[in-house]
């Protein structure tokens, strides 16, 4: 019997419980998501290519896990994708699928792994969160993105449960920082009736 590992992920409070975590669930984490009726990747995919000009532009994956984000980019005419995880196994899992011009290892302890304005298009897919990246990781992402970049992400019912999550957004919209293009709450693991919601913001 798969060992199942969906609901512990809600739970991890350090980051080097999250990574070896999400280590061990590599192999088997594409089909308990898949039966759990994952949802949120292709919700994200379509909401990006609704604002995006240029789908040929490289997107950065930020926490791509096994890639399953990067497949739904794919899918919606997404060709150049570079996926950053710090998960080693997930990474592989992720290479595996041929989908990604590159694979960057994130170090947790490094405060900006993503380099200055390398990217006018982030994806977060599942990636804030209680049991994930913490809030200040939200102002990290927005930081490394140019004027007029788009960081598309999601946060589930949990984060948005937490108002931490949710007031890291709204720092950035109330000082006019970032516009808020896009918000959209409907299914992420219809299995376990969690659900999300999805945002397109703009760097001001």
């Amino acid at each position: 019997m798969t060992d199942k590992f969906l609901d512990k992920a809600y739970g991890l409070e350090t980051p080097e419980a999250t990574m070896e975590h999400y280590n061990q669930w590599a192999a088997s984490y594409d089909s308990e998501i898949a039966e759990n009726g994952y949802a949120t990747p292709g919700r994200i995919a379509a909401a990006l290519a609704r604002y995006a000009k240029d789908r040929a532009e490289p997107i950065l994956d930020f926490g791509c896990g096994t890639g399953l984000s990067g497949l739904a980019l794919r899918a919606a005419g997404f060709s150049t994708l570079d996926g950053m995880e710090p998960a080693s196994e997930m990474r592989a899992e992720a290479e595996a699928k041929g989908i990604y011009r590159r694979l960057i290892a994130i170090d947790v302890a490094d405060p900006s792994p993503i380099p200055k304005g390398a990217y006018r298009q982030i994806s977060g897919c599942g990636v804030l969160g209680t049991g994930a990246a913490p809030p200040q990781v939200f102002d990290m992402i927005l930081h490394a993105l140019p004027k007029g970049g788009l960081f598309v992400f999601s946060l589930n019912d949990h984060a948005l449960a937490d108002p931490a999550y949710t007031g890291k957004l709204n720092e950035w919209l109330d000082c006019c920082a970032a516009r808020l293009l896009f918000r959209d709450h409907g299914d992420h693991l219809p299995g376990l009736n969690l659900k999300s919601t999805v945002y397109v913001i703009e760097k001001a």
